[in-house]
This record gives C-alpha cells, sequence and structure tokens, in this order.
C-alpha cells in the first residue's frame, strides 16, 4: 500500500513548470488587422484547450505587436496541440519576424 502512496507524491512534486513568454510579431501595414484576429484566435484556442493561465496582455506599436502570456507548462511550445500548430503557421505567414523570450514578473 505503500507504493501507490509513494506514487502519488511523486505525482504532486513532479508537476508541470509554467512558462511566462513576451512574443514580438513584426507586421506590415496591409497584415496588421489579420494578424491580431489570428492572435485573438490563438488566444481564445489555447484558452479553450486549457494550455495557458491567467490573461494575457497585448499591445500594437508601430509594425509591431507584443504578446505576453503564461503556458501553463513551459513543454507545451515545444509539442502544441495541432489546432495550436496550425495557427502558428498563420501567424508566420503573417509576420515578418517573431521574436520570443521567456520572462519573469520582477514586480
Amino acid at each position: 500500500m505503500r507504493l501507490p502512496v509513494a506514487l502519488l507524491l511523486l505525482s504532486f512534486a513532479v508537476q508541470a513548470a509554467p512558462e511566462t513568454v513576451a512574443v514580438t510579431y513584426k507586421v506590415s501595414k496591409e497584415n496588421e488587422a489579420a494578424l491580431q484576429r489570428v492572435l485573438d484566435d490563438h488566444w481564445a484556442t489555447c484558452r479553450k484547450l486549457g494550455l495557458v493561465r491567467g490573461g494575457r496582455e497585448l499591445y500594437r506599436g508601430d509594425g509591431f505587436f507584443l504578446e505576453i502570456f503564461t503556458w501553463k507548462d513551459a513543454s507545451i511550445p515545444d509539442d502544441p496541440p495541432a489546432p495550436v500548430k496550425a495557427l502558428w503557421d498563420r501567424m508566420n505567414k503573417l509576420s515578418s519576424k517573431l521574436d520570443f523570450e521567456a520572462v519573469e514578473k520582477v514586480h
């Protein structure tokens, strides 16, 4: 009977580590509205699939978007579900460059 309890305790100890990311999408003026729609679809899909936690922040600047959100598990972007991959393909077609950074909140 001790083995199942030990396995249960181990499963709690090996919980997924969340990862907050900041993503910058470089975009031309003609693709700006389309990219914003895809970003909104991406966020809704990730929420529906339970891949993210909390909210997201989305900013628009001159020729770019900045999106900040937290994956529930840092491994999700390494092997995302098919609907997320499809949205990433659309993002890549609309963006001239994407930059990803893992970030930590300071305050």
